[in-house]
């Protein structure tokens, strides 16, 4: 797993540790497969930083929030918000 420290502003651990969000000043997101170190998958949909991701209790939704001023729910697994 390889982020690059300047880029990130937040990280945050699925409920079953399975899985790493973080959050990028070009603002994506990334979620990373923790045991493989691998990027799963790449999400877009702020148009400035993301300041924040939290995992919901069951680990199905991610949150984010963006200095554009913004929260977004993402479900985790598939292509949408």
């Amino acid at each position: 797993m390889h982020i690059p420290p300047s880029q990130v502003k937040r990280v945050a651990f699925s409920p079953d540790g399975k899985q790493l969000a973080s959050a990028s000043d070009d603002g994506t997101i990334q979620l990373w497969d923790v045991r493989s170190g691998e990027l799963r998958r790449i999400i877009k949909g702020h148009s400035g930083q993301v300041c924040d991701v939290a995992f919901s209790s069951d680990g199905k939704q991610l949150a984010s929030a963006s200095s554009d001023k913004t929260v977004r729910l993402w479900h985790v697994g598939s292509r949408g918000h």
